[in-house]
């Protein structure tokens, strides 16, 4: 291509570009912004009906939430090109379900919890970020909880680090190659955890006070899986650095981006008995993703309560490692494990050995079972 012919391309392409940018925000401002303007404004819950166009929500029999009716989740269009109405529904959100902070929970400590918190974790890189979701943890009203955290790695480098109330359970892998294996340590906490009801928690995700507490509730009516997360308002780098610097609290700044209904990720609560009843997470996902995706299929075995009310906020950090790998193993491993009906993944699972503090079931030095 000549000189001539290059810059002519770019600015063709330029163009094309500025063109859909303006349809963006001319789609947005004519239609997005009246309804946001219109939910945000009014009282009561109708901001989390908030939903991108071409989309539609089911609401909870009980008008309590929303989950979508669609097979996975997204994120919000609008408040990526005007992030003002980002920052507007957090802060709404927010308003209605704070996030608060404390050092050791209120609740009677020494009784038998209500609620279990179970967080992974692996090295000292996301340290800030555990302490702040162990905050928030601890700042739960109205119910009993504990949190147990189970450190991966060769050696215990939490070790002090962590609140006198968290539990802190090393399991060393057994080979020093073994990628961060997520399903082990949820299993591993899980044979350990003493609440009825499991929250199986990232490290990196602040939950509002009133979280453990709506978990228990919807508990009560029968349900044995629980997912609350209507909103996750995804913080930025610069916002994440500077919350952990104490000059910016959590609504100062707009979100990164803002996911609606996270099914079996981030955070969710499933009853002590029926986890194990559906053979728990399944430890041959040894590396990144996958695992939560095939738990929740799984877990539709069960009474599911899938109405999300809640706001949770994630705090920022480097991608994980394959996360965008086009041919992740894990990733491909969910995909052939989604062809098997999941009565029997749940019969092979159950037949397992899991929670062993040796290691992931199935893992042989560096190469897991096959399917």
């Amino acid at each position: 291509m000549s000189g001539t012919a290059e810059i002519e391309h770019r600015h063709v392409i330029a163009g094309r570009l500025l063109k859909s940018t303006l349809q963006q925000w001319l789609g947005v401002l004519l239609l997005d912004l009246p309804r946001y303007a219109w939910a945000l404004v009014r009282g009561g819950d109708a901001y989390l009906a908030l939903r991108n166009r071409s989309e539609h929500l089911q609401r909870a029999p009980n008008g309590s939430g929303y989950c979508c009716d669609w097979r996975w989740t997204s994120d919000l269009h609008a408040p990526k090109i005007i992030p003002a109405l980002g920052k507007k529904l957090m802060r709404r959100a927010m308003a209605t379900h704070p996030i608060g902070y404390a050092e050791l929970p209120s609740n009677a400590q020494g009784v038998v919890p209500q609620v279990s918190f179970i967080i992974g974790h692996r090295g000292m890189a996301r340290l800030p970020h555990l302490l702040a979701t162990l905050r928030s943890i601890a700042a739960q009203q109205g119910v009993t909880t504990e949190c147990i955290v189970v450190e991966q790695d060769v050696e215990p480098q939490l070790a002090g680090c962590l609140p006198e109330w968290v539990r802190h359970i090393h399991t060393p892998p057994p080979t020093v190659s073994m990628p961060y294996c997520r399903s082990w340590t949820f299993n591993v906490g899980a044979k350990q955890a003493r609440g009825e009801l499991l929250v199986l928690h990232d490290n990196d995700m602040l939950v509002p006070v009133d979280y453990a507490s709506k978990l228990v509730e919807v508990a009560s009516r029968g349900h044995d899986v629980i997912n609350l997360k209507r909103f996750i308002f995804y913080m930025s780098e610069r916002h994440t650095h500077s919350y952990f610097a104490g000059t910016a609290n959590l609504v100062e700044q707009p979100p990164e981006a803002i996911t609606q209904n996270l099914e079996g990720g981030g955070s969710v609560a499933i009853g002590r008995e029926a986890y194990h009843r559906i053979g728990g997470m399944d430890e041959r996902f040894v590396g990144w993703g996958g695992e939560d995706n095939e738990f929740w299929e799984r877990a539709q075995t069960l009474r599911v309560w899938p109405y999300g009310c809640l706001p949770l906020a994630h705090l920022w950090h480097p991608a994980q490692p394959g996360k965008y790998q086009a041919d992740n193993p894990t990733l491909a491993r969910h995909r052939a494990l989604a062809e098997m009906p999941a009565a029997a993944r749940i019969e092979r699972l159950c037949a397992m050995e899991s929670g062993a503090m040796s290691g992931p079931a199935g893992w042989r030095g560096d190469a897991a079972l096959g399917f």
